[in-house]
């Protein structure tokens, strides 16, 4: 199904930032990203328990506590458990890339029980008491067989029971998803990496899958760690969790000479390439600065001519 309730928005906000993701921000900081997507027209907003161990959902909640209830979409995640850490020393969360104290630990937890109390927890450190959307996050990482015998069964009877209004998995694994998505009733996946202007691995199973099922996806990552944030990226960027490997830094030249050619930034194709699938319904983009959040708020309302998405098919970068 696809949410027939729940209408989300193209372009949405990836609160791990505000979790204090690769480096610390101050709650002011925090804060003005969130008043600058907010002004920029963002209404989908997504966190997870798992971002600063609570702090992206206690930041974001505050935030949004001071918005119209109605005026946003809200989601975040499931799977997770936050418990006291014995061993904390004073130590943070960088093992993660999370700069926050490490006085809490992960644990798994993809029983019944541990998904409703995950809802009800994140309920408390946000604030609101309506969450829209609920994923089950990072699955293949714990136990994909236990997902999808326990924990999407009991996200069906969250949302069956009107505790949401819509669920899913988020996953950079398209086995992953693919999985979920032919074994699972669900309304939305989070597609992280997999569907982007660079590198579209998911067009081979998940999106099919989604097409057949009529799951929408929610494309993230998609600039690649950050190598299709700037119209000129730099060899020694950053690739998930390590080099960026030959074949794919050549690649990504060449879409960049083709985007120089038709005078259209790099990163706007970026935004833009997901959503011209039909089985895309958003976007959703991170930032740690202000300036980041208005600038990929133009970069989504940006005109962008027929001829660039042809040339890159026609390159073969680009599916056809």
């Amino acid at each position: 199904m696809s949410a027939p309730g729940l209408d989300v928005p193209a372009l949405g906000y990836g609160a791990a930032n505000v979790g204090n993701l690769f480096r610390a921000l101050s709650d002011d900081d925090a804060w003005a990203v969130l008043e600058a997507a907010w002004d920029s027209g963002i209404r989908y907003f997504d966190t997870a328990p798992h971002y600063g161990l609570g702090l992206s959902e206690r930041r974001l909640g505050a935030f949004l506590q001071t918005k119209p209830r109605d005026e946003y979409v809200l989601s975040t995640k499931v799977g997770r458990l936050l418990r006291p850490n014995p061993d904390h020393d004073g130590g943070l969360d960088t093992a993660n890339d999370f700069h926050v104290p490490d006085d809490l630990r992960r644990e798994w937890d993809f029983s019944a029980d541990g998904i409703r109390t995950s809802l009800e927890e994140s309920r408390e450190r946000l604030g609101i008491e309506r969450i829209d959307l609920l994923y089950l996050h990072d699955p293949e990482r714990h136990d994909l067989d236990l997902a999808l015998a326990e924990a999407l069964p009991a996200l069906e009877q969250l949302r069956d029971g009107g505790e949401v209004a819509a669920v899913g998995i988020g996953s950079m694994v398209s086995d992953a998803l693919a999985a979920a998505v032919r074994s699972a009733d669900l309304d939305l996946v989070m597609v992280a990496g997999r569907y982007t202007l660079l590198e579209q691995p998911a067009s081979a199973e998940v999106l099919p899958a989604c097409r057949e099922t009529g799951t929408g996806i929610v494309a993230a990552s998609v600039f690649n760690s950050g190598l299709l944030a700037s119209s000129e990226p730099r060899r020694d960027g950053r690739y998930e969790y390590g080099q960026l490997p030959d074949e794919l830094w050549e690649r990504l030249q060449r879409i960049g000479r083709v985007c120089a050619a038709h005078d259209v930034p790099l990163p706007a194709a970026a935004v833009q390439f997901p959503l011209r699938s039909d089985t895309v319904r958003s976007v959703v983009v991170g930032g740690s600065r202000p300036v980041q959040l208005r600038q990929n708020a133009e970069y989504a309302a940006l005109d962008i001519p027929a001829a660039l998405w042809e040339e890159l098919a026609a390159e073969g970068l680009i599916p056809a």
